[in-house]
């Protein structure tokens, strides 16, 4: 059973330039599924993640009701992208962090290397060598960027709006209330001018219009 709540979701764009076909080598740290899933679920449990997401090339029809793919499942290119909520205990905040793996020729395997990879982070605390997770702050999520003053106009772009500061994909928030509404509240921690860190007062008023557009039917 696993210790933390986990689902995938399609990829909607990957961040950055893709690795070539011809780039993609075998893996070297080959090893089960099930040991892949073990281990994600203990370092993200250590890091006290939340609001995990994997991101997958994969279609929605590919991905069962609870969030996991179907066993037949085979997503169109290995690339994935790990994206949660880690806890900052400087600050007493959490603050999103991505990881996008796409270096193997299995999706499998590019799970299991960002899986390593956080194994091989939080080492990095465990020996000391720094004292506030610098070591992540390189995968902190990067907010979306700004549009024209009268962004969002129709339901598509205020989706999009509300999925670049949410990590929720637009296609969940457009076809599901109670998503749209998780999305809001997601983008409303971030943006809202109280936050001294990531509060943007222009972009909290277009996120309230986005979802008066959202709620109309």
């Amino acid at each position: 059973m696993m210790n933390v709540s986990i689902r995938f979701v399609p990829i909607q764009k990957w961040p950055g330039e893709p690795t070539p076909r011809n780039d993609r080598e075998d893996s070297r740290f080959r090893a089960p599924y099930r040991d892949t899933l073990d281990l994600l679920d203990k370092e993200l449990f250590q890091l006290s993640a939340r609001n995990v997401i994997i991101q997958a090339y994969m279609e929605q029809g590919q991905i069962r009701n609870d969030g996991w793919p179907y066993s037949t499942a085979q997503p169109s290119q290995p690339g994935v992208i790990l994206s949660f909520e880690k806890l900052n205990e400087d600050e007493g905040r959490y603050e999103e962090v991505s990881f996008p793996c796409d270096r193997f020729n299995l999706w499998e395997d590019n799970l299991r290397a960002i899986a390593l990879a956080l194994e091989a982070l939080r080492k990095v605390d465990r020996y000391g060598v720094t004292q506030h997770g610098e070591q992540y702050k390189g995968w902190t999520r990067l907010p979306a960027p700004e549009h024209d003053s009268d962004f969002p106009s129709n339901r598509n772009d205020a989706a999009i709006f509300m999925a670049g500061f949410s990590n929720i994909p637009k296609d969940y928030i457009l076809e599901n209330r109670s998503v749209m509404n998780e999305a809001y509240r997601k983008a409303a921690a971030t943006l809202h001018p109280d936050n001294k860190r990531t509060g943007n007062h222009e972009a909290f008023v277009k996120l309230q219009k986005a979802k008066e557009i959202l709620e109309a039917r």
